[in-house]
């Protein structure tokens, strides 16, 4: 199994031109209350690394955490919450889609789906999106613990197939429970070609 990668919080920036300057970088993407936050603690274990909030929406900007001297991890702006303002999540999503359409260093975007529930249709709209984009994407289904043991088999098929990847093809993980987590984490390393 993977050990925890190795991250620390670089900075926040309103533009990806405002982002260190790096060899090679991994986007986290999802839904306002996929818990991406709580997956990247979960992959550094190191709780209080990306701010946990009971709040969906907190987050605002890119936010930086290295793994190494010349890769990161990007923490991106959850979509989909309605509290905001009509002006504020159209701002923060062409800012997400300049990042991941025009930033370089991006060798992969982990998109996160909540297993629990599947993919919803802003979900699966982002993803063709990307997909549209020619961005590299890869599909997480986070919240393990909450899918029924006797229906995870058939709840990986759905999920798969409403992504319209092999089953193979997407990380299931739990970031309370841990399950998953190595694969992940081996999975950043490689897309990041890095030792750590």
């Amino acid at each position: 199994m993977a050990r925890p990668l190795p991250m620390s919080f670089v900075m926040s920036a309103p533009r990806h031109e405002d982002l260190p300057d790096v060899r090679a970088e991994v986007a986290v993407l999802g839904r306002s209350n996929v818990g991406k936050s709580s997956l990247i603690n979960a992959v550094a274990k190191r709780k209080g690394l990306a701010k946990v909030s009971s709040t969906p929406g907190r987050t605002r900007l890119l936010n930086a955490f290295a793994v190494t001297d010349d890769t990161q991890i990007v923490d991106c702006p959850g979509y989909g919450y309605a509290q905001a303002s009509k002006t504020s999540r159209e701002e923060w999503m062409r800012m997400v889609e300049d990042y991941l359409i025009d930033r370089e260093p991006l060798v992969d975007l982990l998109l996160l789906v909540d297993g629990a529930v599947g993919p919803t249709n802003l979900d699966l709209g982002v993803i063709a999106e990307m997909r549209e984009a020619n961005v590299p994407l890869t599909v997480v289904a986070t919240k393990l613990d909450k899918v029924k043991p006797s229906i995870r088999g058939k709840r990986r098929r759905e999920v798969a197939t409403a992504c319209e990847v092999a089953s193979d093809e997407v990380l299931w993980v739990s970031a309370v429970k841990g399950d998953g987590l190595g694969d992940l984490r081996q999975h950043i390393t490689d897309m990041l070609a890095v030792n750590v």
